[in-house]
């Protein structure tokens, strides 16, 4: 297959530009968002209420976004969510000014950052089905996993860039013109959205009942066995293995590194990812998908033992970076996966289901760790997080022989057949 079949399309590398804008502001938000929290309070467990603070909207919304996704058209949807992020940056920006925080209380500051992010939640649970929803109607099927996997790569370099600029910035101009920073490029993304075209809805039942609509998607994906056990594979272990949320207290407290050196832990995962997804787009993931992914994941948890465990920062970033380049692994067979299996008029019900098994976890896992990090000490969290991902592969590939011989190559081959 041509590598950059995908890229020979105006529209999807209009797409790249606009997800790479929004990812990059995303990422670097929460970073700054992060440290500007714990500075403030020297608490892991303000560190995991950030993480709850997203979550709880972004899971309890996700269902009904994906019905209102298949219900819409896609790219003008896309320019609400991605001005929805716009106003919370500003307001982030504004709580950020140094005559506020002389005229405010600290813990009003902080109240008003958790609502925030609480908003940045429902934005959220609408962006990530509406994107993917849209992929599918710039290139055709046959180039699903082509796109699918530009679209992560594209993905994981924003995450490289994000937090890495984020740590630099703090210490060059700081957490205030860090936030205006952040709503710029999510302005530049807004802007760039305009030139790609509105599209047709594929969705044959406009205007079907919400929980009708809800329970067909939720059927889907529980009964497709190939989509269910991605899902749940990469929720648990990204729920029990994710450290990323307790960074702060390594770079600060453990390392002692500063904030450019937590910008260098922050962006290595992603750094790993992005390299492993730049590979695969001429070394192509689809075939013994399930055996991949198992393998993928259980890296992942001996990457987070390493990490827990080292006093060293290179030997740290040297883990993070690994864990990233298994997780890159991972996360473009779920994506392939998805793309591949889903039908057009469920995709965003589909991708919200997916949001609240992985996307979602991400902040349970944030919150998890930060409630780990109080009870058991920080590095006995990770590790204890590292070893609960590894019991999770073992027990996905016992119990489920069929997704252990998961082989997407006669989908690919269908799709083909079928253009």
């Amino acid at each position: 297959m041509d590598p950059y079949a995908a890229l020979r399309y105006k529209e999807f590398n209009i797409f790249l530009l606009v997800r790479f804008a929004m990812v990059f502001a995303w990422s670097m938000q929460f970073i700054v968002i992060e440290w500007q929290v714990y500075s403030m309070t020297k608490d892991p467990l303000s560190l995991g209420i950030i993480g709850l603070m997203e979550v709880i909207p972004a899971v309890s919304m996700a269902l009904f976004a994906g019905h209102i996704v298949d219900q819409k058209e896609k790219r003008n949807l896309l320019i609400k969510c991605i001005l929805g992020f716009s106003v919370i940056s500003f307001g982030l920006f504004m709580l950020s000014w140094p005559s506020m925080e002389d005229k405010l209380e600290t813990k009003t500051i902080l109240y008003g950052i958790y609502f925030l992010v609480f908003l940045g939640g429902i934005v959220r649970s609408f962006l990530g089905p509406t994107i993917f929803s849209l992929i599918a109607l710039i290139v055709p099927k046959k180039i699903y996993p082509n796109a699918a996997t530009w679209s992560s790569t594209t993905w994981q370099l924003a995450s490289v860039l994000g937090p890495a600029l984020a740590g630099f910035s703090i210490s060059w101009i700081g957490v205030h013109w860090s936030m205006c920073l952040i709503f710029g490029f999510s302005i530049m993304a807004l802007i760039s959205l305009f030139q790609i075209s509105t599209k047709p809805i594929l969705n044959p039942k406009i205007g079907e009942p919400v929980f009708e609509s809800l329970r067909e998607g939720l059927r889907f994906v529980f009964s497709t066995k190939a989509v269910f056990g991605a899902l749940t594979l990469d929720m648990i272990a990204v729920l029990f293995g994710g450290a990323v949320a307790l960074l702060p207290i390594f770079a600060q407290d453990i390392l002692h590194v500063g904030s450019e050196g937590f910008g260098v832990l922050r962006a290595a995962p992603a750094v790993g990812a992005a390299l492993t997804m730049l590979g695969s787009t001429r070394f192509p993931l689809h075939k013994n998908a399930g055996k991949k992914l198992l393998f993928a994941v259980f890296g992942f948890g001996l990457c987070m033992i390493v990490f827990g465990l080292s006093t060293y920062f290179w030997l740290s970033v040297i883990a993070l970076f690994l864990s990233g380049a298994v997780d890159g692994v991972s996360m473009i067979i779920r994506q392939t996966i998805l793309q591949l299996k889903t039908p057009d008029n469920m995709r965003g019900r589909v991708a919200s289901v997916n949001s609240m098994f992985v996307g979602s976890s991400n902040e349970l896992g944030a919150f998890e760790s930060g409630v780990t990090a109080k009870l058991m000490g920080t590095v006995t969290a990770v590790v204890f997080g590292g070893a609960m991902t590894l019991i999770t592969v073992g027990t996905t590939a016992i119990v489920s022989p069929s997704f252990r011989k998961l082989d997407l190559q006669k989908d690919i081959d269908e799709h083909e057949a079928n253009e």
